[in-house]
């Protein structure tokens, strides 16, 4: 079982969209079992799902030592599709965690019994848009780092700054084996130059990491989430739907 962090500290980068889509697109291409643990307060992971973000569902009595992590998991509509929901109680962790000794790793402990032993192959984390407690506690917790990246100039600056983090995780200590498994190119526009020139300067710095398939832009993915929907189902013919189908076949075909 491989646990992947889905982490930018920009916000409005595909982050949440690509979690989301990534996720149930691997559990129908090969029946591979996800759990997404939706850790951002804000629930757009939760919500986009077609779930209620519900006080006293999501990790925060978890990460307190209060409840366990198997309580929290619940079934989706999609067969190997499970979800630990987000609610605003998480924002009121970053605060409490910050005050352990083991804020880093408690993530990491709290996920083992399931990397254990539990029917999952993936367990993907959706991140909060900020550098605080809870994101560095997945990067902690990852085997593998997933950066959504939109194709604007803002962006590589925003690439620099989670690579770093990243790297002074590594060296504390944290998480010496976590490793930044792949770069997605989002919101891709192919009339640009602009667009252009970010994915090849991205791809010049990072040839392993980046991926083939790009995320274009598209209102149809906009569109989903206000229905509860991933993108599949919204809209299976639309350029969303193809390439989160692509994305995942790759994501897969890496690990095969």
């Amino acid at each position: 079982m491989k646990i992947i962090a889905i982490a930018n500290q920009k916000g409005g980068v595909g982050k949440t969209t690509t979690s989301i889509n990534l996720s149930a697109c691997i559990a129908m291409e090969e029946t591979k079992n996800v759990l997404l643990i939706d850790l951002d307060p804000q629930g757009n992971a939760t919500s986009g799902l077609g779930f209620t973000p519900e006080q006293g569902t999501s990790l925060y009595e978890v990460l307190l030592g209060k409840e366990s992590i198997k309580d929290r998991i619940l079934p989706t509509r999609f067969e190997h599709l499970s979800i630990i929901p987000a609610d605003m109680d998480l924002a009121g962790s970053e605060i409490e965690l910050a005050q352990t000794d083991d804020h880093l790793t408690r993530l990491r402990e709290i996920l083992k019994p399931l990397k254990r032993k539990s029917k999952f192959d993936y367990i993907i984390i959706d991140c909060p848009p900020s550098l605080g407690v809870l994101m560095t506690s997945a990067l902690a917790a990852a085997d593998e780092l997933l950066i959504p990246l939109q194709c604007e100039f803002f962006g590589l600056e925003g690439l620099a700054k989670i690579v770093h983090v990243q790297e002074q995780i590594k060296l504390s200590g944290a998480n010496p084996k976590g490793t930044i498994e792949g770069i997605v190119m989002t919101m891709f526009d192919g009339r640009t130059n602009l667009c252009r020139q970010v994915v090849d300067q991205v791809r010049q710095y990072f040839p392993e990491q980046v991926y083939d398939t790009v995320i274009r832009r598209s209102i149809r993915l906009g569109e989903a989430p206000s229905y509860g929907k991933t993108i599949v189902e919204y809209d299976k013919s639309s350029h969303g739907s193809t390439d989160y189908m692509s994305l995942a076949k790759e994501f897969l075909r890496r690990r095969a």
